[in-house]
């Protein structure tokens, strides 16, 4: 237990404050002069962690490698555990322990089972790990029986396939959580029945938690732009493969990566199609283009934009003022004769207008005013802020466009896509994620069941090209009644199963297994309708590229559909019977199944205790440690701020007459 003695009998109210909340609280002492972590007997060193990431890059297919070090610097055996994020679309198929020269694969199981048998090596004294999926982006690694002194790397690696948009690929490696809220539920809204605390210890340096990232695009085509948006980065080019590296070789991790690459103009792609063939089965990964926007007329509809803004605690700092920045290019491009309103929530939801209001020159004055004003503080009740604007009563002719500016930092997401597929009706959900580690997956996914798109802003120099894009989609007829024709003597299951509406620039994306082989000359027909007209596409499916990976990446589809599908009423045994039975066939990591190592050979001596420490994560760039706890802040922690400052009166009263004695010595002196 480690102890503070003041021998200063000057020192500030100030000065003490802050070390009696370091004491309570010792995630957030600067890990520089040795992080201490809560134990069972008291407070010790936390084991260390750095990052090697690997990224290879096939056509549409990305394999990334995580190596996670970690390294017990204490004099006791312990069981290291960290709370990660990877892309919510990442498909996790495989998991190595390293322990000196040698490692151990790791084995899917039920995610029970997997608890099980990690816990039982665990009391026996084995070194093992366990790798488990809390949220789509957020997992989990456990290792126990590090010894003193020793290191174990856990390397986990998965796939995904790469976002294409307005001409762009890119792909965006997580590096840090964003601490996420409980909120209170509404009347209407259950709460998650999985709801765990998704916030691991944060610190605003350390020295550990280093990353090192290497990639290798083989895009299959020549480019004309290959960059890093928050990272410098080196890029060289050899025989097609471009290679990439940061250039520092190594960077904090507290701000996710974005990597992202350009085809020269006239290699730009209209469609492309990968295949994989599993037990005889052919798996499919299909990308078409709709036409640009020189095919699109210009005719616009009336439009009602209603924008929603984030003002907790979680984006205090840099964050705010991107979504300050974003909100206020939003009222710039509001066109004459559109309606309006914005809508800003903390811990209460506080609109600007009680309904939408034209968008005339006093009405947009009075709007950038109050976006001006708008500060950080406060909890994330997310809930009621989007229920006030998808409930206000709409206008006629008008389509209803919501753009929701936020960094996603909750737990209840699942209460949310609810709250959207019951009361969307006719809008469009468009979000807007900011800062340097969103959470992606809310926003995608409120996108999705909001027949919108999503946008991230982890910049404010990005802020101005983003909001541009967005709102050329908003402003642009989308792509609807989208339908996916396959030969008829193939039985197809393909995801999703129903095509979103698409925003100019997007693509089609289709996963798909077939029952059997197709024949030379088959083709898949995608054909869709806009204010412009009808548009059909046909892509050949015979002599397609292989790419190894397409088969999981089906199975990922396959999983995240029949988890849609049980949250808009499905059968839960029904669900998780087929996600299981998916998962183990493929080798994933899932809400119901988990990856398990486990050494053979017992290390730790049977008498010898295990000491538990959570692994800290660096606050996102842009917030702090500190800020951390309004942006998250339920009663509880008031209650525990009120606590320790009830204990610090109580101290000061004990020592206050000592304390006065001493200084009325040391004056006479």
């Amino acid at each position: 237990m480690q102890r503070t003695t003041w021998t200063n009998p000057g020192l500030s109210l100030t000065t003490t404050l802050t070390a009696v909340l370091l004491l309570a609280n010792p995630a957030l002492a600067d890990a520089q002069t040795g992080l201490l972590l809560a134990t069972g007997d008291g407070y010790a060193n936390a084991p260390l962690l750095n990052t090697d990431v690997n990224i290879q890059v096939n056509g549409l297919v990305a394999r990334v490698s995580v190596m996670q070090e970690f390294e017990n610097d204490s004099a006791d055996w312990v069981e290291g555990t960290y709370v990660f994020p990877l892309p919510d679309t990442a498909a996790v198929d495989h998991m190595r322990m390293y322990i000196g020269d040698r490692f151990i694969e790791g084995e899917i199981r039920e995610k029970e089972q997997a608890r099980k048998e990690y816990e039982a090596a665990k009391a026996s004294g084995k070194k093992t790990s366990l790798v488990e999926q809390q949220r789509a982006n957020l997992f989990t690694t456990a290792v126990a029986n590090i010894a003193p002194g020793e290191k174990v790397i856990i390397e986990i690696e998965y796939l995904e396939d790469l976002r294409y948009d307005s001409g762009l690929f890119s792909l965006r490696y997580p590096m840090t959580v964003t601490p996420r809220y409980s909120p209170g539920h509404a009347p209407s809204e259950e709460a998650p029945p999985d709801s765990l605390p998704m916030t691991p210890p944060l610190v605003s340096a350390t020295r550990g938690q280093r990353i090192s990232l290497q990639a290798n695009v083989n895009a299959g085509m020549p480019l004309e732009i290959v960059a890093s948006r928050y990272h410098p980065v080196n890029v060289a080019e050899a025989n097609g493969t471009y290679l990439i590296s940061l250039a520092g070789g190594q960077a904090p991790m507290d701000h996710d990566f974005e990597l992202l690459w350009r085809p020269v103009p006239s290699a730009q792609p209209r469609a492309m199609a990968f295949a994989e063939t599993i037990n005889g089965q052919p798996h499919y990964l299909l990308m078409v283009v709709p036409p640009g926007s020189d095919l699109i007329s210009g005719a616009m509809l009336p439009r009602e934009m209603i924008f929603i803004i984030d003002t907790s605690g979680s984006m205090h700092g840099v964050s705010i003022q991107q979504a300050k920045q974003a909100l206020l290019s939003a009222l710039d491009d509001l066109r004459p004769g559109d309606k309006f309103n914005v809508i800003e929530f903390n811990s209460v939801t506080r609109p600007l207008f009680p309904a939408s209001v034209t968008a005339a020159a006093g009405s947009i004055d009075s709007a950038t005013r109050f976006v001006r004003a708008l500060d950080a503080d406060g909890g994330t009740e997310m809930y009621p802020a989007l229920d006030f604007a998808l409930r206000t009563p709409s206008y006629d002719s008008y389509l209803r466009q919501v753009i929701f500016i936020t960094d996603g930092a909750v737990d209840n997401e699942e209460g949310l896509f609810q709250l959207i597929d019951a009361r969307l009706q006719g809008a469009r959900l468009f979000t807007v994620g900011i800062g340097s580690a969103p959470n992606s997956w809310f926003m995608r996914k409120a996108a999705e069941a909001g027949r919108g798109t999503f946008t991230t802003i982890s910049s404010l120099h990005e802020v101005g090209e983003k909001m541009d894009r967005l709102f050329q989609k908003l402003e642009n007829p989308q792509f609807t009644d989208i339908d996916v024709q396959w030969p008829s003597s193939v039985i197809v299951d393909s995801y999703p199963s129903v095509t979103p509406d698409l925003y100019l620039g997007e693509p089609i994306s289709i996963k798909a297994r077939a029952s059997s082989a197709v024949r030379p000359g088959d083709v898949v027909r995608i054909s869709g309708n806009s204010i412009s007209g009808a548009w059909s596409s046909e892509l050949p499916l015979a002599g397609n590229t292989q790419s190894a990976g397409v088969g999981a990446l089906w199975a990922r589809a396959r999983i995240a559909e029949l988890l849609d599908q049980q949250r808009r009423g499905g059968d839960p045994e029904q669900t998780r019977v087929a996600v299981v039975t998916t998962a183990l066939a493929h080798h994933l990591v899932s809400k119901y199944t988990s990856l398990v190592a486990i050494d053979k050979t017992p290390e730790r001596p049977a008498g010898d205790p295990l000491a538990n420490k959570a692994v800290v994560n660096l606050a996102p760039h842009g917030s702090s440690a500190n800020a951390a706890f309004p942006a998250t802040a339920t009663d509880a922690e008031q209650l525990r701020l009120t606590g320790i400052a009830c204990l610090l009166l109580a101290a000061l009263l004990l020592l206050g007459p000592a304390l006065r004695r001493r200084w009325f010595h040391g004056s006479l002196a």
